[in-house]
């Protein structure tokens, strides 16, 4: 199976979602989270990075119940370019 090239738009929401739960993260340890979700620490690494910018669904899922996020509002944020950026607080919003 030929996998195709990711356009722009998915690898700028990649990293928008990478960096998101990279700061809803915060001081937390990467291979605590990442165990708690049961994804390897190289996985969330590579998601942080934005190195997978298509991660699975149960992975996104696993990893925003770790930490306290709703994917709704994970969707609404990485879906938008302007409001993502221009928001560093999404998280802390999110994960209340």
């Amino acid at each position: 199976m030929v996998r195709l090239p990711l356009t722009p738009a998915e690898v700028e929401r990649g990293q928008r979602l990478g960096a998101l739960l990279r700061q809803a993260r915060g001081e937390r340890p990467m291979l605590e989270t990442a165990l708690a979700a049961h994804v390897s620490p190289e996985t969330l690494r590579k998601i942080e990075t934005g190195r997978i910018a298509t991660p699975a669904f149960p992975t996104i899922a696993a990893i925003a119940d770790v930490l306290g996020l709703s994917l709704d509002a994970v969707w609404a944020e990485i879906s938008g370019p302007e409001r993502a950026a221009s928001d560093p607080d999404a998280a802390k919003r999110l994960a209340s």
